[in-house]
């Protein structure tokens, strides 16, 4: 990575978090999309990094984002959804982007029905982050953030 004051970070929100606030809030919490995306604004500029932030329930887009963001992104912080289960074009575009990525998940996933236990995006991923709520984005942003290339 480059100096702290120019680290690049990629956002991926995947499937149906655009509902976030008004989707199963016991699940995932009250929290909009936007106040989370906010959220993650005001602490990337704490850390002097930027932030590129996309929302998409299309996994060719998510891909697509990926590939076009490959050379920009010093880091990735990546909630597939519910593609996290089966996704293989999915992992495939993280383990070719080469660019450090860490999976995020609001709610605790292993503690989950019995499909949304397994990721299939996990093993070429620096680490997953879940149960936090939006924490457990702004953890994956300070991981990649004290990453050293």
């Amino acid at each position: 990575m480059r100096n702290e004051s120019d680290r690049r970070i990629l956002i991926l929100h995947g499937p149906n978090l655009n509902l976030l606030g008004e989707r199963e809030p016991d699940v995932y919490g009250t929290l909009t999309l936007a106040e989370i995306n906010r959220k993650l604004r005001a602490n990337a500029r704490s850390h002097g990094c930027i932030l590129r932030i996309h929302q998409s329930n299309s996994e060719g887009t998510l891909i697509d984002l990926l590939h076009k963001n490959r050379r920009w992104a010093d880091g990735v912080v990546f909630n597939p959804g519910a593609y996290t289960h089966y996704s293989y074009a999915l992992r495939d575009a993280v383990a070719a982007i080469a660019v450090p990525t860490i999976e995020v998940h609001l709610s605790d996933i292993k503690k989950r029905e019995s499909f949304r236990q397994v990721s299939v995006i996990a093993p070429v991923c620096l680490a997953q982050i879940s149960g936090l709520g939006w924490l457990s984005y702004a953890n994956a942003l300070e991981l990649l953030l004290e990453k050293k290339d």
